[in-house]
């Protein structure tokens, strides 16, 4: 008998975990997933009951092979995949190929890769858990029956490369939703009326107009608001003088969604990179000049809120250590957990609480030449060690006044809080968002209560008038999505789970259902077509409420209340006549030909709205022998007019004629105005040279293969090469040390601060606004 085996399915994994256990165990890595159902087929067999075909991954055949070489001699055989539906699942289809080889086989979970995690993984083995990779099963098949049904419909009816899903197709439809209901929004008028008082010890207050014969005041017009001023001017009377003490606690330690959201408000993270950058912390970060590989947190893909006695403990002593007892409350802050959470794991917290953030970035730094990816190591780093400590301290505490004035008829408001105690926001604070970004549409706005403190004011005082002032403003409509904020609706809606969130916003961009405009989702006019012609024959599967249903049924798989095969059944029965119908029924929007009365600048016929693959465009009705094309605007009411195209002084390099402005998926570009008879292009330049000594060119804004905006030489691979490319935009502002005409955007090392710096001189400056 050789040594024990342990399976994880991360290289760097392995690594680390071989270090801790020196050499009482063989450790391997399957690098992902071994098994998976075939990608040229559905590889769900519907007539043997939903029965999965699972293919060995033909990139995986090596790693098996020393897996089962491994395996055959162990003394036993531990499997170590990441401890989640997606980790048993790996584990799972890793036994069903290994079983034969070894019948000592256990289960072994690891919340965190450190020798404490590591050796209590390993003291409480188990058999693989059935139901767990039932529930991962199920919701494979189902995604799978959903996709390969739906997709080929979408490339009939609308373009090649589409897809549908069964939880990405409702989220692109919450944003389809919100720009129509933003589209929709009629502001409405409303006035906010105000007076500066002052006190007979000169001390000035503002009191804002809240109540009008006792009843909330809500003032439409300006008529109405210049009368209302008008009464404004007279005595004033303070007739309630309300002080309280209140308090503000700590957020919980984080769970998946509520990082990706903190990291997407704080650093501007997508999902998919917090999850990265989360998994390197938790696999093992290489720290120090000696590269000694440590895991940093625990387990990431978590919605449990709960916190080990160990790490409670530890917490707590550090508190009192660092901040002194007045910051400790009498026993830890435990946090409730969500009904429909699974609670498998803990919250997201460091594994070593006196690992301290600047410790780690010091480490990391020192370790790491790659200064972009360990400046964002560390700051993942940082918001999760501040927020697990911050959620074990003292609340901050505040006293609060609110003061009412009368002028006859008329009641104002006065607030102001001053902080007593600070309390756990010495350490941390969560980035919340604007004010407007959690208003309703339609509501109204009013002023904000302020830090500010305001005089020792009594009852039956008699404050001055100082001035009246009075500001006209609109209700706003209810703000487009962000990364962070499409995540909260998903999460409160019950659609889709932690794990799924990150894949979930890289998908429908990846696909173009969507676009970012500064920082928030804007649905494409692909993004809307597809979700109206889903809605019009797929109503429940991308109905909101039957999604949240479907999850908690796969919820019910794990926990042994349903059987996985009847929920696949019960639902392909219904679901499959539906798409049979849907291709018979539905429009090809790839053949509809839209008429306008528009005429051809080329030819003179009428140009009409055709379908491609980028979208809709207009072209000449006398195609094939016409291929003029236009860009068009449609207005709300139905017009359609030419977009006509930016022209440029370049000439075009192949015929000398002008070039205009294109798009492609990689940015715009400069076109010949003769295409398609002449091809002819050139990079659209900046007004900015590369900052390369002797080069000759302009900088060019480029988009990588996954939509990424970079910054690069426009003699890249022309006669005279230049290899400078950057991430930094470039922005029109003079350097005041060398004269030179731009600087460069950059983030600074912490707390994603921006700062403008010369690429000739180095010359710094804050850019925080």
């Amino acid at each position: 008998m050789s040594k024990p085996v342990i399976i994880v399915e991360s290289p760097t994994k392995a690594k680390s975990i071989t270090k801790y256990l020196a050499s009482r165990y063989i450790v391997l890595a399957s690098r992902g997933h071994v098994r998976d159902l075939p990608k040229n087929e559905m590889g769900v067999d519907i007539e043997n009951d939903f029965e999965p075909k699972y293919r060995v991954l033909s990139e995986k055949k090596d790693v098996i092979a020393s897996i089962k070489k491994a395996v055959a001699s162990a003394e036993a055989v531990y499997l170590a995949p990441d401890p989640d539906r997606e980790g048993e699942a790996i584990a799972w289809h890793i036994y069903e190929i290994i079983k034969g080889e070894n019948t000592n086989i256990s289960r072994v979970l690891f919340n965190e890769i450190t020798p404490r995690g590591v050796e209590a993984g390993l003291a409480h083995p188990r058999p693989l858990d059935q139901k767990l990779f039932e529930a991962q099963q199920a919701r494979r098949v189902l995604d799978r029956l959903v996709g390969y049904e739906l997709s080929p419909l979408l490339w009939k009816k609308v373009g090649r490369g589409l897809s549908a899903g069964r939880v990405q197709s409702v989220a692109v439809r919450l944003v389809v939703e919100r720009e129509r209901e933003i589209q929709r929004f009629v502001p409405q008028e409303y006035w906010n009326l105000s007076v500066l008082l002052e006190t007979a010890k000169k001390e000035r207050f503002t009191a804002v107009l809240s109540r009008i014969d006792g009843k909330k005041a809500t003032v439409r017009d300006e008529e109405t608001a210049r009368g209302l001023c008008d009464e404004l001017n007279g005595e004033y009377r303070i007739a309630t003088v309300t002080q309280k003490v209140q308090k503000k606690f700590p957020a919980p330690p984080f769970i998946t969604s509520t990082l990706q959201q903190e990291a997407s408000r704080r650093y501007h993270f997508p999902a998919q990179k917090t999850m990265s950058l989360a998994q390197k912390l938790y696999e093992g970060i290489e720290l120090g000049k000696d590269k000694e590989l440590t895991g940093l947190i625990t387990y990431m893909r978590t919605d449990s809120t709960r916190l080990s006695e160990d790490s409670l403990t530890e917490a707590r002593e550090y508190i009192g250590q660092r901040f002194g007892g007045e910051f400790l409350p009498a026993k830890a802050n435990v946090y409730k957990t969500k009904s429909t959470a699974q609670d498998a794991h803990e919250a997201i917290r460091p594994t070593d609480v006196a690992r301290t953030p600047e410790q780690v970035e010091q480490l990391i730094l020192s370790s790491n030449t790659n200064r972009t990816d360990a400046r964002n190591l560390a700051r993942l780093y940082e918001v999760i060690w501040k927020r697990f400590v911050a959620s074990q301290m003292n609340p901050a505490i505040f006293d609060a006044t609110v003061v009412e004035t009368e002028r006859g008829r008329l009641t104002l408001r006065s607030s102001g809080s001053v902080q007593r105690f600070a309390g756990f926001t010495v350490l941390y604070e969560e980035n919340r968002e604007k004010e407007a970004e959690k208003a309703s549409a339609g509501e109204e706005t009013p002023d904000p209560e302020g830090d500010n403190q305001l005089p020792d004011l009594k009852v039956d005082e008699r404050p001055g008038l100082v001035s009246v002032n009075r500001e006209q403003r609109f209700t706003q409509p209810p703000p487009r999505f962000s990364e962070a904020t499409l995540i909260r609706e998903l999460e409160e809606k019950g659609i889709g789970r932690p794990s799924t969130y990150a894949t979930i916003m890289t998908t429908i961009a990846n696909r173009k259902y969507i676009e970012r405009a500064a920082g928030r989702f804007v649905p494409t006019e692909l993004g809307e077509i597809v979700t109206d012609l889903l809605v019009t024959a797929f109503p429940e599967v991308v109905n909101v409420e039957f999604t949240a249903d479907m999850e908690k049924n796969l919820d019910g798989v794990e926990e042994d209340q349903i059987q996985w095969r009847k929920l696949i059944g019960d639902f392909y029965t219904t679901f499959h006549p539906v798409v049979v119908s849907a291709e018979r029924d539905l429009p090809n929007i790839r053949s509809k030909i839209e008429p306008t009365d528009i005429p051809c600048d080329k030819c003179g016929g009428n140009m009409v709205i055709r379908w491609g693959s980028n979208g809709s465009f207009l072209a000449c009705s006398n195609y094939p022998d016409c291929k003029n094309t236009r860009e068009y605007r449609k207005e709300a009411n139905g017009k359609v007019s030419v977009v006509e195209p930016e022209k440029r002084d370049e000439k075009c390099p192949l015929c000398a004629s002008g070039m205009i402005v294109r798009q492609s998926k990689f940015g715009p570009f400069l076109g010949c105005t003769r295409y398609p008879e002449c091809k002819g292009t050139l990079p659209l330049t900046l007004p900015y040279k590369c900052p390369k000594p002797d080069c000759k060119g302009m900088l060019v804004e480029k988009r990588g293969k996954k939509g990424k905006v970079f910054f690069g030489c426009s003699n890249y691979g022309t006669a005279t090469p230049c290899d400078f490319v950057t991430w930094d935009r470039p922005m029109k502002e003079t350097c005041p040390q060398c004269g030179n005409d731009y600087l460069f955007l950059k983030s600074t090392l912490r707390r994603a601060r921006k700062t403008l710096v010369c690429p000739k001189c180095n010359f710094t400056k804050n850019a925080e606004n």
